[in-house]
C-alpha cells in the first residue's frame, strides 16, 4: 500500500511537474520573441539613431554653408555699392566696370538662387525626417507600452510560478521526510526478513540434504528394479494405456447422446424441410395438378424428392458414434473412428445442398418472373436467395471442421493436437452462424408466405403448405439453437477430454497406436479380473486351510478320546489276545499309519505333534488320568494358547496401528516440510524482491528528488536571469526613447 501511495504520489508530481514544464517551455518561447523583438527594436533604433546623425550633420554642414553664403551675399552686397558709387564719379572709366560688375551680379544671382533652392530641398528632407522620427517614436512608444503590459504578465506568471515552485519544494521535502521515515521502518523490515531468510536458508539446506538422501536412494532403487522406462519416448509413451476416467467417460457418453438427440431433431426438421419445400414448387407459381410446370422445377423437385437418402445418415452416423463411446473405452479424437463416418455423411449432404443449390435459386428467380409476383414478393425472394447461399456455405464450413476432426483417426500429421481448440471454437462459431441464418431464413419465409397469402390465385393447399414449410423451419431453427449453445457450454469440456493421452507423454502417435493402446487396456482389465479372481481363490484356500485346521484338532481330540478309551479297554482285560481283539476292533476304519502308531503308542509313551503342543500319554504301568482332568488340560492348554495368540494379535495390531500413524505423521510432516520450503522460498524470493525493489524505490526517489530539486532551482535562476534582463532591456529601452525623444524635442 505505502509503495502504491508512493507511486502515486510519484505520478501526480511528475504530471505537475510536466505541466510546469510546458509552461516554463511556453513562458521560455515568449521570453525568446521579446528578446528578438528587443534586439530587432535596438537594431532600429541604431540605425534611426545612424540616419538622424546623419541629416543632424546634414543641417550643420548646410547651416555652416548658408552662413558662408549670407556673408559672402552682404560682401558682394558691399562691393555693389561701393561700385555703385564709384560709377557716379566717372561714368565713362566705370562703363567697362559696370559690364564687368553686372556679370558678376549675374553669376551671383545664379549662385544665390541654387542656394536658395539647395536650402528649400534641405528644409523639406528635414521635415520629412522630423515626421518620419514622430512616427516611429510613436510606434516605439506603443511597443514599448505592449512589451511592459507583457512584461507585467510574465512578472505575475513568474511570481505565481515561483509560488508553486516553493509550496512543491516544501511539499517533496515533507515527502522526503516521510519517506526516509519509511525506508527506515522497510529497511527494519528487511534486517528482520533477512534474518527470516538466513532461516529458512538453513531450514531449506536440511530439507535439501533429507531430499537428496532420499533422491539417492530413490535414483539406485530405481535403477536396480526398473529396468526400462518406457516414458522417456514418445513411441512407447503412446502404447502406454492413460489414467481411465470412468466419470469423463460417463460425461462424454451423456454428451454424445445429447448430441444425438439434437442431430436426430435436426434431421427431422431438414426432411420436413426439404419434402415440403417440393411440394411447394409443384404448387407455386403454376399448380401441376392443373398445369404443367417448368422443366427447371421438375428437375428441383425431383433432387429435393431424394432428400432422405442424404439426410437419414447423418442420424445413422451419429448413433454409431454415441454407440463407440463407452464406459471402458478411451474416448479421444485418435480413437473416434466412427467421426469419420459421420463425415463422410455430411460431405454427402453437402454435395446434395449443392446440387439443389442452383436450382433452387434458378427457382426463386423464375417466381420472381412471374406475372403474379409483386414487388414485395420479389424482395422477399431475393432475401432468401442470399439465405440459400449462407446455408449452403454454413454447411461447407461445418463440414470442413468436422472432417479436421475425423484426421486424428485416420491421418493423425493432418491435425495438430496445438489445433484442437481452434477446430472446436470454430466449430462453435459455425454452429451460431448456422442457427442466425435460419432465424434470417425463418423471418424471410414467414414474411413470404404472408404476402403469398394475398395473391388472388393462393388456394388453401398453398398456405397449409406454407404453414408446413415455416413449422419446418422453425423445429430447424429450434434445434440449431440449441446445438449451438449445447456446443458452446460443453466447448472446455471437449478440448480438454477429447485431446489428452498417456501419462508423461504428449500425444497418441497414430491411430494404430491408440488401437494398440486400447488392446493393452483390455488386457490390463482382464488381468485386473484375473487377478480378482486369484484374490478370490486366496481367500478361499485361506477359509478352507482355517477349516482344515479345525477339523485337524477335532481329529486330534478325536484321537486323543480314543486313546483314552482304548487305555481303559487295556486296564480292564487281562489278556494280550483280548487286547489285540480289541484294538483290532476298534481300529478298523483307521489308516495303515494310524495303526502303526497306535501299536507304537501301546508300547511307548503317546506324543501328539500338532499346533496345540506336546501331549504325552502314558502306558500300562502309569495311571491315566480321568478323562474330566484331561478335557481341562486340553482347555487349558488351548486357552492359554488363544491367549498367548490374542496378545501377539493384539501387539502385532498395536504397532502395525503405532507404526500406521507414524508412517502418517512421518508424510505429513514431510508434505507441510515441503509445503512449508515452497512457501519460505516463495517468501525469500519476494522478501528480496521486495528488499531489492523498495532499496531501487528509495534510491530513485533520492535521485528524482534531488534532480528535481536541482532542475526546479537551475530553472527559477534561470528565470530570475531572463528576468533581470529582460528587464535591463526594458530600462534601455526606455532610456534609448527617452533620449531620442529629447533629441527630437530639441531639433
Amino acid at each position: 500500500m505505502a509503495a502504491a501511495e508512493l507511486q502515486g504520489k510519484y505520478q501526480k508530481l511528475a504530471q505537475e511537474y510536466s505541466k510546469l514544464r510546458a509552461q516554463n517551455q511556453v513562458l521560455k518561447k515568449g521570453v525568446v520573441d521579446e528578446q528578438a523583438n528587443s534586439a530587432s527594436l535596438k537594431d532600429q533604433l541604431k540605425m534611426k539613431d545612424q540616419s538622424l546623425r546623419k541629416l543632424q550633420q546634414e543641417m550643420d554642414s548646410l547651416t555652416f554653408r548658408n552662413q558662408q553664403l549670407a556673408k559672402r551675399v552682404e560682401l558682394l552686397q558691399d562691393e555693389l555699392a561701393l561700385s555703385e558709387a564709384r560709377g557716379k564719379k566717372n561714368k565713362k572709366s566705370v562703363e567697362p566696370s559696370s559690364q564687368l560688375s553686372q556679370e558678376q551680379k549675374s553669376v551671383f544671382n545664379e549662385d544665390l538662387q541654387k542656394k536658395i533652392e539647395e536650402n528649400e530641398r534641405l528644409h523639406i528632407l528635414f521635415f520629412e525626417a522630423d515626421e518620419q522620427h514622430k512616427r516611429l517614436e510613436a510606434e516605439l512608444r506603443s511597443r514599448l507600452e505592449v512589451l511592459e503590459t507583457d512584461a507585467a504578465q510574465h512578472q505575475a506568471v513568474v511570481d505565481s510560478l515561483t509560488k508553486k515552485y516553493t509550496e512543491t519544494i516544501e511539499k517533496l521535502q515533507n515527502d522526503k521526510a516521510k519517506l526516509e521515515i519509511k525506508s527506515q521502518t522497510l529497511e527494519r523490515e528487511a534486517k528482520d526478513c533477512r534474518l527470516r531468510t538466513e532461516e529458512c536458508q538453513q531450514q531449506l539446506k536440511n530439507l535439501q540434504a533429507a531430499l537428496g538422501s532420499r533422491l539417492e536412494e530413490s535414483l539406485c532403487i530405481i535403477n536396480e528394479k526398473v529396468p526400462f522406462n518406457d516414458t522417456r519416448s514418445t513411441r512407447y509413451n503412446a502404447l502406454n494405456v492413460p489414467l481411465h476416467n470412468r466419470r469423463n467417460q460417463l460425461k462424454l457418453r451423456d454428451l454424445a447422446g445429447q448430441a444425438m438427440a439434437f442431430v436426430q431433431e435436426l434431421v427431422t426438421a431438414l426432411l420436413n424441410f426439404h419434402t415440403y419445400t417440393e411440394q411447394k414448387v409443384q404448387i407455386f407459381p403454376i399448380d401441376s395438378a392443373t398445369d404443367t410446370i417448368s422443366p427447371l422445377n421438375q428437375k428441383f423437385s425431383q433432387y429435393l424428392h431424394e432428400n432422405a437418402s442424404y439426410v437419414r445418415p447423418l442420424e445413422e452416423g451419429m448413433l454409431h458414434l454415441f454407440e463407440s463411446i463407452t464406459e471402458d473405452t478411451v474416448t479421444v479424437l485418435e480413437t473416434t473412428v466412427k467421426l469419420k463416418a459421420f463425415s463422410e455423411h455430411l460431405a454427402s449432404y453437402l454435395g446434395f445442398l449443392r446440387k439443389i443449390l442452383p436450382y433452387q435459386l434458378k427457382s426463386l428467380e423464375e417466381e420472381c418472373e412471374s406475372s403474379l409476383c409483386t414487388a414485395a414478393l420479389r424482395a422477399r425472394n431475393m432475401e432468401l436467395h442470399r439465405d440459400m447461399k449462407r446455408l449452403t456455405a454454413v454447411f461447407e464450413k461445418l463440414h470442413t471442421y468436422v472432417s479436421l476432426l475425423a484426421l486424428p483417426s485416420t491421418r493423425p500429421e493432418g491435425l495438430l493436437r496445438t489445433n484442437y481448440n481452434f477446430v472446436f471454437t470454430n466449430i462453435a462459431a459455425s454452429l451460431h452462424g448456422f442457427h442466425d441464418i435460419l432465424k434470417d431464413i425463418s423471418k424471410h419465409y414467414s414474411q413470404k408466405a404472408s404476402l403469398e397469402q394475398e395473391v388472388p390465385t393462393a388456394t388453401q393447399k398453398l398456405i397449409t403448405t406454407n404453414d408446413c414449410i415455416l413449422s419446418s423451419v422453425a423445429a430447424l431453427t429450434n434445434g440449431a439453437g440449441k446445438m449451438a449453445s449445447f456446443f458452446s457450454n460443453n466447448l472446455d469440456h471437449f478440448t480438454t477430454s477429447l485431446s489428452y493421452g498417456p501419462k508423461g507423454g504428449a500425444e497418441f502417435i497414430s491411430p494404430l497406436s491408440a488401437e494398440c493402446m486400447l488392446q493393452y487396456k483390455k488386457k490390463a482389465a482382464a488381468y485386473v479380473k484375473s487377478l480378482k479372481k486369484v484374490q478370490q481363490s486366496l481367500e478361499k484356500i485361506a477359509k478352507l486351510e482355517q477349516e482344515k485346521e479345525h477339523w485337524m484338532l477335532e481329529a486330534q481330540l478325536a484321537k486323543i478320546k480314543l486313546e483314552k478309551e482304548n487305555q481303559k479297554l487295556k486296564n480292564s482285560l487281562s489278556g494280550h489276545l483280548t487286547e489285540t481283539i480289541q484294538e483290532r476292533s476298534v481300529l478298523p476304519n483307521i489308516a495303515e499309519q494310524k495303526k502303526e502308531t497306535t501299536e507304537k503308542s501301546l508300547k511307548e509313551p503317546i506324543k501328539s505333534t500338532s499346533l496345540i503342543g506336546m501331549l504325552t500319554v502314558t502306558t500300562d504301568n502309569e495311571k491315566v488320568p480321568d478323562v474330566e482332568s484331561r478335557e481341562d488340560l486340553i482347555k487349558t492348554h488351548y486357552m492359554a494358547r488363544i491367549a498367548e495368540l490374542t496378545s501377539h494379535l493384539q501387539l502385532a495390531d498395536s504397532k502395525s496401528v503405532h507404526f500406521h500413524a507414524e508412517c502418517r505423521a512421518l508424510a505429513k510432516r514431510l508434505s507441510l516440510a515441503e509445503k512449508s520450503k515452497e512457501s519460505l522460498t516463495e517468501e525469500l524470493k519476494l522478501a528480496s524482491q521486495n528488499i531489492t525493489r523498495l532499496q531501487d524505490e528509495l534510491m530513485t526517489t533520492k535521485r528524482s528528488y534531488e534532480d528535481q530539486l536541482s532542475m526546479m532551482s537551475d530553472h527559477l535562476c534561470s528565470m530570475n536571469e531572463t528576468l533581470t534582463k529582460q528587464r535591463e532591456e526594458i530600462d534601455t529601452l526606455k532610456m534609448a526613447s527617452k533620449g531620442n525623444s529629447k533629441k527630437n524635442k530639441n531639433r
